[in-house]
């Protein structure tokens, strides 16, 4: 997932490899950040990717302002009312928020060597630390938002099950904090894990997301 107050922050994200790990296995993937707070892989061994070589490398690629994709899995259930579950973004630049701090159980990959259903399945995992519950997939489509380096395309489904949030045990990842101190430290990918009622999560929930929980609203009406 894989951070505003009501949006994604728009400052410029730095294309970077992290580590990440959920108590069970260490992953790794590709990710965003900020050219202020530089993250790296636990196994790096030519440290922090530099805000500067990953814009030159990207002039040269012609992939500066690519598209990046993501995809996850909004669980929903019934009773005792319509609720959804989702996650306060971790990390120093989210802790003391709460409006448009939280997000759908989410994340990226590459659209030429994985299916989207396939990553979004493989992303509540890996965020969350248990598998998505059986149940039908409701495709919700897809939300487009940021621009430039930011812009991003996320396609979610909703499936409606049960999931005990003390049975989460979400990934982590590294970053240099405070800034520019030289010090890395290990922050979970989302710090709770609650449900919501669908008023309530509209208010919680990033900004470009509200799109996708008001398309599950409309199914209940």
């Amino acid at each position: 997932m894989v951070r505003g107050a009501a949006a994604e922050p728009a400052v410029a994200p730095l294309a970077r490899v992290t580590h990440y790990s959920n108590g069970r296995r260490g992953i790794t993937k590709s990710a965003m950040t900020w050219d202020q707070f530089p993250v790296r892989s636990r196994s790096a061994r030519t440290g922090p990717v530099s805000f500067s070589a990953v814009r030159i490398a990207g002039m040269h690629s012609g992939r500066l302002h690519a598209m990046k994709y993501s995809a996850g899995v909004l669980l929903f259930r019934r009773e005792p009312e319509v609720q959804v579950l989702l996650g306060h973004m971790g990390g120093p630049l989210w802790a003391r928020k709460d409006s448009g701090a939280w997000s759908i159980p989410k994340g990226e990959y590459e659209p030429a060597t994985e299916q989207a259903r396939a990553a979004a399945s493989r992303e509540f995992d890996e965020e969350l630390g248990v598998p998505v519950p059986d149940g039908e997939w409701i495709a919700l489509g897809e939300v487009q938002y940021g621009s430039g380096r930011s812009k991003k395309q996320v396609t979610v489904w909703a499936v409606e099950g049960e999931l005990d949030p003390a049975r989460v045990v979400p990934g982590t990842f590294e970053m240099e904090w405070p800034p520019r101190s030289g010090e890395y430290r290990a922050f979970p990918e989302v710090d709770r894990v609650e449900w919501f009622d669908l008023t309530t999560a509209h208010d919680r929930l990033t900004t470009g997301q509200r799109p996708l929980l008001t398309r599950l609203a409309e199914r209940f009406r």
